[in-house]
C-alpha cells in the first residue's frame, strides 16, 4: 500500500502507464506495437494501467485487456473511467474521429453521468477489455457537468464500491479547483490530476494537494510533460502544450529550464519526472507511451537523482514556485 493513498486504494506503481497512445493518439500505432509496449512496462515493474472509453473510441480499451490478459489478475491496479458512453455512429464510420485520436469515427461520445449512464459505460468497459473486474473507476472530465456528477454520478461509484464491484473511486480532470471540490463534498479515494502539477505550472499546490494530503486522498498525477513540452533534453520544433502548439512564452519558459538542468548535468525529462513526484500527496505518475523505449526512459526518470540546488536555482530565476520547491527538500 503506498502511504500516500488512502486506506482502500489498491498499491500503486511510483510510474503507471497510461493508454492514451494506446487508442492512437494523434497518430497510429499497430495492435502487435501496442502490445509491445505494455509487454515493456510489465518488464520494467508497472503494475498499474490507466484507459478510458474516450481513448481511441474504445480502440485504448481492448488493446490493452487483451495484452494483460497474459499477466496474474491480481498482480496488477487497471482503472478506466465513466462519463463518456460510446454510442454506433455508422453515418460518420467513413471519417477519422474528431476527438484527437487516428481511428475511425464509427461511435460517438455522448456525456451521460447519470447512474444509468455509468453502469452502461462500466458494463461497455469491462466487454472491451475482455476482463471481469477492474480495480479504480474515475469520473471522466466532469468539468461541465458538475451538478449530475457530483450527486447521482458520484453516488453511483460509491455505491459500487461500497458493493465490491470496484476497490476504488475518484475524478480524473485537467484542473484542479473542481476535483479539490469533490474532496471536500465526496467520500472519494484518488484523484487523476492532468497538467495541472507539472515543472512548468503548479496550480494544483494552492488547493488540491494540501487538501489530498490532509484528507488522505492520493494523487495520480499524469501529463507530467505537459504532452511534449518537457520530453525532451531540449524543447522541439513543434512541441506541444495541453495537445496544442505550445505558446511562446511556454516554449522560453521551458528552454530556460532546460538550461538549469544542462548546467547541472541532468535532463528536462528527468527533472520534470522528479517534480512530478515529489509532493507527498502524489501516489503515481502515469505516462503515455508510444514505444517500449518510451516506457524503458519513464521507469529510470523516476529513479533520477536531482541535485538539491537545482530546485533552488530554479526559484532564484523565478522559474519555480518556492513553495512547490520546500515540497521537494
Amino acid at each position: 500500500m503506498t502511504p500516500h493513498a488512502a486506506g482502500r486504494l489498491p498499491h500503486l506503481t511510483r510510474v503507471g502507464l497510461g493508454g492514451a497512445q494506446l487508442g492512437n493518439l494523434s497518430r497510429e500505432i499497430d495492435d502487435e506495437q501496442a502490445e509491445a509496449v505494455v509487454d515493456a512496462a510489465w518488464a520494467e515493474g508497472i503494475r498499474s494501467f490507466d484507459t478510458a472509453p474516450h481513448y481511441g473510441l474504445g480502440l485504448s480499451e481492448r488493446r490493452l485487456g487483451r495484452a494483460l490478459r497474459k499477466y496474474p489478475r491480481d498482480e496488477y491496479v487497471l482503472s478506466t473511467k465513466v462519463g463518456r458512453l460510446l454510442v454506433d455512429s455508422p453515418e460518420t464510420a467513413h471519417r477519422l474521429d474528431d476527438g484527437g485520436f487516428a481511428v475511425p469515427a464509427a461511435m460517438r461520445r455522448t456525456w451521460d453521468f447519470t447512474r444509468d449512464g455509468i453502469l452502461r459505460s462500466l458494463e461497455g468497459s469491462l466487454d472491451r477489455l475482455g476482463l471481469d473486474r477492474v480495480d479504480i473507476v474515475y469520473l471522466h472530465d466532469p468539468d461541465d457537468h458538475w451538478q449530475v456528477a457530483s450527486t447521482e454520478g458520484m453516488a453511483t461509484l460509491i455505491e459500487l464500491r461500497d458493493q465490491g464491484a470496484v476497490t476504488a473511486v475518484g475524478v480524473g480532470m485537467n484542473q484542479s479547483a473542481m476535483p479539490a471540490e469533490f474532496i471536500r463534498r465526496s467520500d472519494i479515494d484518488v484523484v487523476m490530476l492532468a497538467g495541472r502539477y507539472t515543472l512548468l505550472e503548479q496550480p494544483a499546490l494552492r488547493d488540491l494537494l494540501p487538501l489530498a494530503a490532509q484528507r488522505g486522498v492520493a494523487v495520480v498525477n499524469v501529463g507530467v510533460y505537459n504532452s511534449g513540452l518537457l520530453a525532451r533534453a531540449r524543447v522541439s520544433p513543434g512541441a506541444t502544450y495541453d495537445y496544442l502548439p505550445a505558446p511562446a512564452d511556454l516554449v522560453e519558459r521551458a528552454e530556460a529550464i532546460a538550461d538549469i538542468c544542462d548546467r547541472w548535468g541532468v535532463s528536462l525529462p528527468d527533472v520534470a519526472m522528479q517534480f512530478a513526484i515529489g509532493h507527498r500527496a502524489i501516489a503515481s505518475a502515469v505516462v503515455g507511451c508510444r514505444t517500449p523505449e518510451q516506457v524503458v526512459d519513464a521507469v529510470a526518470r523516476a529513479s533520477a537523482v536531482i541535485p538539491p540546488q537545482l530546485w533552488r536555482d530554479l526559484v532564484q530565476a523565478g522559474l519555480l514556485d518556492a513553495d512547490a520547491e520546500a515540497t521537494l527538500t
